[in-house]
C-alpha cells in the first residue's frame, strides 16, 4: 500500500482572502471620502460599484477553488463562511453608497460619516488579521484584533441610534427620513457584517491555535 506522509495544503485560500479583505478596505475608504467630501457623487458611487465586482469575483473564486480542493488549511465551512460575509461587507458599503446617488441626497451627515469613518476602521482590522491567518502562531493575535472588531460594531450601534433619533428630531421632511433611514441601515450592516467576519476569524483562530 502507498503512502502519503504529507499532502500539502491548498495555500491559495489566504492571498484570496487577503485580496477581498484588501478590496473591502478600498470600497470603505472609498465611502468614507465620499461622505467627507461630497464632490463628483456619480464617480465615487461608480468606483465603489466596479470594487463591489471585483469582490464578487474573489468570492467566485474561493468557492471554485474549494471545490476543487482536498486539503484545506482549515474547515471548507468556515472557508465558505469567511468568504461570503466579507463579500457582504462589500456590499453593503456599496448598497450605501449606492442609495445616496439614486435618492439624489444632496449632502452628507455628521452621523453618516462618523459610521464612514468606523467601517473604514474594522474593514482594516479585519485587512491587518488575514496575513496572519497563515501562521498558527499568529492566530493569537487574531483573537485581539477580534476583540477591537467587536468594540466598534458596538461604537457603530451607539451612532446608528443617535442617528436615528436625530433624523426624526431634526426633519419634518419625510421623504428625507426615509431616504437617510436606508442609508444609515446599510451602513450599520456593514459593521454587523464585519463583527460575522470577526466570528468566523476568532472560530478557525481558536480552533487550530
Amino acid at each position: 500500500m502507498v503512502r502519503f506522509p504529507f499532502i500539502p495544503r491548498e495555500e491559495k485560500f489566504f492571498g484570496l482572502f487577503e485580496q477581498s479583505a484588501q478590496n473591502m478596505v478600498k470600497a470603505a475608504q472609498g465611502l468614507k471620502r465620499m461622505v467627507d467630501t461630497w464632490e463628483d457623487i456619480e464617480g465615487r458611487v461608480g468606483e465603489i460599484t466596479e470594487l463591489e465586482h471585483l469582490g464578487d469575483t474573489i468570492t467566485h473564486q474561493i468557492v471554485a477553488q474549494l471545490h476543487r480542493t482536498f486539503v484545506t488549511p482549515f474547515d471548507r465551512e468556515d472557508i465558505a463562511l469567511l468568504a461570503h460575509t466579507l463579500d457582504d461587507v462589500t456590499d453593503f458599503i456599496h448598497a450605501a453608497a449606492d442609495a445616496m446617488f439614486i435618492y439624489k441626497v444632496d449632502r452628507s451627515r455628521q452621523r453618516a460619516k462618523e459610521l464612514a469613518d468606523i467601517i473604514v476602521q474594522a474593514a482594516t482590522e479585519i485587512e491587518r488579521a488575514m496575513p496572519q491567518l497563515r501562521h498558527r502562531g499568529e492566530l493569537k493575535h487574531i483573537l485581539e484584533r477580534c476583540v477591537e472588531i467587536n468594540r466598534l460594531e458596538n461604537m457603530a450601534d451607539r451612532v446608528f441610534r443617535s442617528a436615528m433619533g436625530e433624523l426624526f428630531d431634526d426633519s419634518t421632511d419625510i421623504a428625507q427620513i426615509i431616504k437617510w433611514r436606508e442609508i444609515y441601515e446599510h451602513m450599520e450592516e456593514a459593521t454587523d457584517r464585519c463583527e460575522d467576519v470577526a466570528n468566523v476569524l476568532e472560530g478557525v483562530a481558536l480552533k487550530h491555535a
